[in-house]
């Protein structure tokens, strides 16, 4: 029956348009009730995605099956279950593409569905990373970042009307994804400077604190005859009088 309801709803989507069809028409045309449809689908525009939740579901049992060893790789496959329920149908897959192109509230809906996969994706990584530190925060990029690699190749794909293998794109693009996140965390430039200011505030705070204990100054001379120069190292906080004292020792000495 739901099948039945969403073949009924396309045909009616592409002879009217989605916004001058009602769901008083898509009953009408499937032969059924309006209580038969509402008990599939909750709204006009659940019936364009007849089987994210069924997808959704599938997904969600295949990570909760895999092993720990391999995180990324895991929900790099399991963004490979939408691949392969889009490419089940490439005629329904590409209409669908074309409808949600045209209406703005359906592009809304898919994007509300997309982040569902996201955050299903996430909260896996999540219970392998943890939610302390950077954990949580590399689960989200990570799962945004398969999701981004899906869509781009799955899109592709559509554009081209179905022709093809979708495959081959979108295992380039979540090959891209594991090249990235597979490979030991390096620190990023950023990091590198942020850590480079603490330990200069660390560095200034203890020659703080070393000025405050009685070290004297010192100087050096380079140079020779008339063109000899000295040069004072004096500790940060060293008194006046002991800079000049030791100016004058040297100045004496040359």
């Amino acid at each position: 029956m739901r099948e039945v309801l969403a073949q009924a709803a396309f045909q009616l989507f592409l002879e009217r348009g989605f916004e001058r069809t009602t769901v008083d028409d898509i009953v009408a045309r499937a032969g059924v009730g309006r209580r038969s449809f509402f008990r599939y689908f909750p709204s006009k525009e659940d019936v364009v995605f007849p089987d994210h939740e069924r997808c959704l579901a599938e997904m969600t049992e295949f990570l909760a099956a895999v092993d720990d060893g391999d995180p990324v790789g895991a929900v790099c496959d399991a963004a490979r279950i939408v691949l392969r329920m889009y490419a089940a149908d490439p005629e329904f897959s590409v209409q669908r593409y074309r409808l949600t192109r045209e209406v703005p509230g359906l592009r809304t809906y898919e994007l509300s569905v997309v982040r569902r996969y996201e955050q299903t994706l996430a909260g896996h990584l999540r219970g392998r990373f943890g939610a302390d530190g950077d954990g949580e925060l590399r689960a989200e990029v990570i799962a945004a970042s398969v999701v981004a690699a899906h869509n781009n190749g799955l899109r592709l794909w559509l554009r081209s009307g179905g022709a093809g293998d979708p495959e081959a794109a979108v295992d380039h693009a979540l090959d891209l994804v594991r090249d990235v996140w597979e490979r030991p965390a390096e620190p990023s430039p950023a990091l590198e400077k942020q850590a480079g200011k603490r330990a200069g505030k660390q560095a200034g705070k203890r020659a703080g604190n070393r000025a405050e204990d009685p070290v004297p100054a010192g100087g050096f001379t380079t140079g020779s005859g008339d063109s000899e120069v000295i040069v004072m190292v004096a500790a940060k906080g060293t008194p006046m009088w002991r800079v000049v004292q030791q100016i004058e020792a040297a100045v004496g000495e040359s």
